[in-house]
């Protein structure tokens, strides 16, 4: 009898023992579950190391910011008037044209002597261009701009074909007339596309020797473009 009593009491005594190191337990996740509260400080750090991030790209968005006040600029003084939403490829072609006048990027024409050269010996007549790599990165920004202020991705005009195609015989104009063969650079981008960008990135940099300090406008526009990128990259690695 005596023992049965015990029997129980024991065994209420294991489930008491439980119990009290079950509670245990759970008090023991009072530290870890402040220790889990604690991990929203870590991502509020991930976000304060974020925020130099995000203050990086300022240059990339401030240029874009730039780019974008220039383009409704373009559209106001634009005759007959023009709207951003009746905007079309036609449209964007003609705005790239446009800025032609502030290149500063030499484009030898076919007729010159220093055609296909990329270091002429002496200064020629054939005008001053935007940089293929100018134009290629601003219609980046711009793209990104359109949809940022509210277009719709299929009625972007930025990313219409006629403008890749415009693009494309651009950079094999200019390719062929300064000499700097942008196919090459092409082959080698299963390496690294970072490569591939930075040596392009010099090519213009070629560009802003030949086409004074303001190619280099050229030269720091798609630069800044990839360091933001690959920051950004860096970042979301971070963050997993």
């Amino acid at each position: 009898m005596d023992i049965s009593i015990t029997s129980p009491d024991a065994n209420n005594a294991g489930v008491e023992d439980q119990h009290h190191h079950h509670h245990h337990h759970h008090h023991h996740q009072g530290p870890s579950s402040s220790s889990s509260s604690e991990q929203p400080v870590q991502p509020s750090d991930l976000a304060a190391a974020t925020s130099p991030t995000a203050q990086q790209p300022s240059r990339y968005e401030s240029q874009k910011r730039r780019d974008w006040n220039t383009f409704l600029q373009y559209l106001r003084n634009h005759r007959p008037p023009l709207t951003l939403g009746r905007c079309s490829g036609a449209h964007v072609i003609e705005f790239l044209k446009y800025l032609d006048q502030f290149g500063k990027t030499k484009v030898h024409v076919p007729g010159c002597a220093y055609f296909g050269h990329p270091n002429p010996p002496a200064p020629c007549a054939c005008p001053l261009k935007q940089a293929w790599g100018s134009l290629d990165a601003l219609i980046g920004r711009l793209r990104a701009a359109y949809e940022e202020n509210g277009g719709r991705p299929e009625s972007n005009p930025f990313g219409a074909r006629a403008v890749r195609i415009y693009l494309r015989e651009v950079r094999e104009g200019q390719a062929k007339a300064r000499g700097i063969p942008y196919e090459k650079k092409k082959r080698k981008r299963p390496t690294s596309a970072a490569g591939t960008v930075s040596s392009s990135a010099s090519a213009v940099g070629d560009q802003s020797g030949g086409g004074g300090g303001g190619g280099n406008y050229g030269n720091v526009v798609p630069t800044t473009t990839i360091t933001t990128a690959t920051t950004g990259t860096n970042t979301g690695s971070l963050q997993l």
